[in-house]
């Protein structure tokens, strides 16, 4: 029985580092290049089709246009722990977004389809101490595709209600090594878990903006929590390698299907728009997210075996212990000239996941981020750029049950490229 449970000890280990797919690193302040560009404050501003995800209020008085733009996401960091010492591999993640608003009369309408959430880590496991010839992977990639209809309407000349429905698309992708010895002879075997998963879920925005002059603006929204349910299939080439001794330790099948709910936690934002004069506005947002929400996750594995031997010991749950936070972001835009505009930003992210839950396939640290943007308009066409670093603090944890201890860093460099078309 204690081989059995050293055997199944190690497998259990892969349900340590999965996590949902929006931690605080991957809940993006870049939907929308200008948005991105003055630090995600644009709660009480949202004056262009990323409305949509910021305030659907702010739709309400826009003129008509069609929006692209595209974020890339390129994080760097290190895990360090005894002999250990690893680096991120660099890699890129896109994020698309499209927005399209109409406005007639007191109505406004929009249609937005673009990633809230897309980022993953992968590391090379050779830095772990795994052989090279093993051909072993350690790396996760997520991605969120929200498609989002959206409706606004002027109330008065000062107060403007908006509503947009959230329909996400989430895809994950998860790749661990794991290490037994199955043959008794002292010499450890190296197997490869992996999974893959999507699934659906449904929400809703609701956004609130009120002029209380032309100099001034508030806004606020409302971001529904939404439960996706996730199915795919995980694959653990240990199992069907384990030895023949029933009943403690029986060798099964490679593979499983499983489903696993996953909510997006509600967020409340609220947000100021000033305009001292006719060239310079200053924005400030604070977000409240309910990370608490994000206590466990259950993995509901189809297989019989797999579903008694990921139960061990709760191996079929993912435990967070995730904690609500509060973001702060402030920014600046300047009108240089009829053509170029400017922008800054600044913003506060605190992490939400506590130290026993810290792992490194989704690293999750307390965030300074500097942000930057400019516009160029000519005619009906504007042209948008903008890019971020978030400074991320080093967190030094110990071992604990659900976390890997050591020290962990992470850094994001983004940069966004938009067009906009007024119609």
């Amino acid at each position: 029985m204690k081989k059995l449970t050293a055997i199944l000890t190690a497998v259990l280990m892969i349900a340590f580092t999965a996590v949902p797919l929006k931690a605080n690193g991957l809940s993006l302040n870049s939907v929308g290049t200008r948005a991105l560009g003055m630090g995600g404050a644009f709660v009480g501003l949202a004056n262009d089709g990323s409305a949509i995800y910021w305030n659907p209020a702010g739709l309400a008085g826009l003129d008509s246009r069609v929006y692209l733009y595209g974020t890339f996401i390129m994080p760097n960091g290190y895990y360090k722990n005894g002999p250990v010492d690893a680096s991120l591999v660099n890699n890129v993640y896109p994020a698309p977004g499209l927005f399209v608003n109409y406005s007639l009369d007191n109505m406004a309408f929009g249609l937005g389809v673009y990633v809230p959430a897309g980022i993953g880590a992968e590391w090379n496991t050779s830095e772990f101490g795994y052989p090279s010839q093993a051909n072993l992977e350690l790396m996760s990639q997520i991605g969120v595709i929200n498609i989002s209809p959206a409706f606004a309407y002027q109330i008065s000349e000062n107060l403007s209600l908006g509503v947009a429905v959230n329909v996400s698309y989430a895809m994950f992708d998860m790749k661990q090594p794991v290490m037994q010895d199955v043959n008794g002879d002292g010499i450890p075997e190296f197997f490869q878990y992996d999974e893959s998963s999507d699934g659906l879920g449904f929400g809703a925005t609701f956004g609130l903006k009120y002029n209380f002059n032309p100099e001034l603006s508030f806004g606020a929204t409302v971001r529904l929590a939404s439960k996706v349910s996730m199915s795919g299939t995980a694959k653990n080439n240990l199992f069907p390698a384990l030895p023949n001794f029933p009943p403690a330790v029986m060798p099964g099948p490679g593979e499983s299907d499983f489903d696993r709910d996953v909510t997006w936690p509600l967020w409340i934002s609220g947000g100021f728009a000033y305009k001292p004069n006719d060239k310079l506005t200053l924005v400030l947002d604070a977000q409240f997210s309910q990370w608490s929400e994000l206590d466990e996750l259950v993995t509901e594995y189809n297989d019989a075996y797999w579903k008694l031997a990921m139960s061990v010991d709760d191996g079929n749950k993912f435990i967070l212990k995730w904690e609500d936070k509060v973001q702060i972001r402030a920014g600046a835009e300047y009108q240089f000239s009829p053509c170029f505009t400017g922008r800054v930003g600044y913003y506060y992210d605190p992490a939400p996941a506590p130290d026993e839950t810290v792992n490194i396939l989704f690293p999750s640290s307390t965030n300074h981020v500097l942000t930057g943007g400019l516009t160029y308009s000519t005619g009906k066409v504007q042209l948008e750029a903008a890019a971020e670093y978030l400074f991320g603090a080093e967190r030094e944890v110990t071992q604990g049950a659900h976390n890997m201890g050591g020290k962990h860093l992470l850094n994001v460099f983004s940069f966004s490229v938009g067009v906009g078309y007024n119609l």
